[in-house]
């Protein structure tokens, strides 16, 4: 009986480490033992890098000033440019964005004579900060260049659908819980550049992880009455403007430059004759209308020009672009450019210096 159930034994035992030595199964994947944690849910990446890049300009001369000798109330040129640059990504969303305002003045005497230095420096809201002055007049004490900064970062991440989609109150502040306690200036005027920067926006050609804008002020040919020749008053204010896309090293992925000129004229009475209603555009919206072709040795438009000078900019460092050999008189003398930009070029690398050193 022993025998017996010992054999039994012996079986049943042997049946227990067959089972045990089976395969694993093929394929399975490995079990994740972590307790309690749910899988993501997936999502389709979100797009990544600068896709493109683009300006727009708003120019206007509204605030310009007739000559009111009885409230002694001189003849004053008013020019407003505001500027936007931003980069884009793949789905039209602001990579990044700057936001700037040329408010230059070209003051006359009770003779109508310049009573502004023509060779004056002028700065920009942004370069002014606080000695911009808007901090004593604000509800919430806050300098213009600290509001805009808050605009800015509220912009990146959006589309313009969606900036241009911000309520706004009557006086056009921004009417919404992220800006109302930041910025009570009204935006509509940056709104329109940043819209025109968008329908204006260039691919970005390189790598580019920065943005700068970069810009320079002359009222130089401005002037004064000269009845004798029968030149009537003027002022005019030139606001030099490039925009940039820079990769880590400095290279240029994509550059945009344009310039705002402007013109305010009077009459002998030192009345504007201007359109003050009017938006005056830029040299590259003027395209044929600027009127260069006429004057060019190689009859060819500003907007011309100034393409083939930027095509030639992408891909090289702001160190090589100002490294250039010019002519006498601006023009550049080297052989990729000779026959193609034939204007002065010096404030063009001026302003793109600027932008870079000013990019994030």
């Amino acid at each position: 009986m022993k025998k017996i159930l010992l054999v039994m034994f012996v079986i049943l035992l042997a049946t227990f480490m067959i089972a045990g030595c089976g395969e694993e199964p093929v394929d399975e994947p490995p079990v994740d033992e972590t307790p309690d944690e749910e899988a993501p849910d997936e999502e389709a990446p979100a797009p990544e890098g600068v896709s493109s890049l683009g300006l727009g300009v708003v120019t206007t001369i509204g605030r310009s000033a007739d000559y009111d000798p009885d409230n002694e109330i001189m003849a004053m040129g008013q020019v407003d440019s505001v500027i936007a640059a931003a980069t884009f990504d793949a789905d039209g969303r602001v990579v990044d964005v700057m936001i700037d305002t040329a408010q230059v003045r070209v003051r006359f005497d009770e003779d109508l004579q310049l009573d502004t230095d023509p060779a004056g420096e002028f700065r920009s809201k942004k370069e002014l900060g606080d000695d911009y002055g808007m901090r004593a007049a604000s509800p919430i004490e806050r300098e213009w260049d600290e509001q805009i900064a808050d605009l800015e970062e509220w912009m990146v991440g959006k589309t313009v659908a969606e900036i241009l989609a911000l309520d706004l109150m009557d006086d056009g502040s921004p009417d919404d819980p992220d800006l109302v306690t930041s910025v009570t200036m009204t935006v509509t005027s940056y709104f329109a550049a940043l819209e025109k920067a968008y329908q204006n926006a260039v691919p970005v050609q390189h790598d580019a992880e920065m943005l700068g804008l970069g810009h320079n002020i002359s009222i130089g040919r401005s002037r004064g009455l000269d009845e004798a020749n029968d030149i009537m008053p003027m002022a005019q204010v030139d606001v030099v403007i490039a925009a940039a896309a820079f990769g880590a090293d400095g290279t240029v992925g994509a550059v945009l430059i344009d310039t705002a000129q402007t013109r305010v004229n009077f009459d002998e009475e030192g009345q504007v004759t201007s359109d003050r209603a009017a938006k005056y555009p830029t040299k590259r919206e003027l395209g044929d209308d600027y009127g260069m072709r006429a004057a060019s040795p190689i009859e060819r438009e500003w907007d011309e020009q100034i393409m083939d000078l930027e095509d030639w900019m992408v891909g090289k460092t702001v160190a090589e672009i100002t490294a250039l050999d010019l002519l006498d008189d601006g023009a550049p003398d080297d052989a990729d450019l000779v026959t193609s930009v034939t204007m002065t070029v010096t404030s063009y690398l001026q302003a793109l210096e600027e932008a870079y050193s000013l990019a994030r």
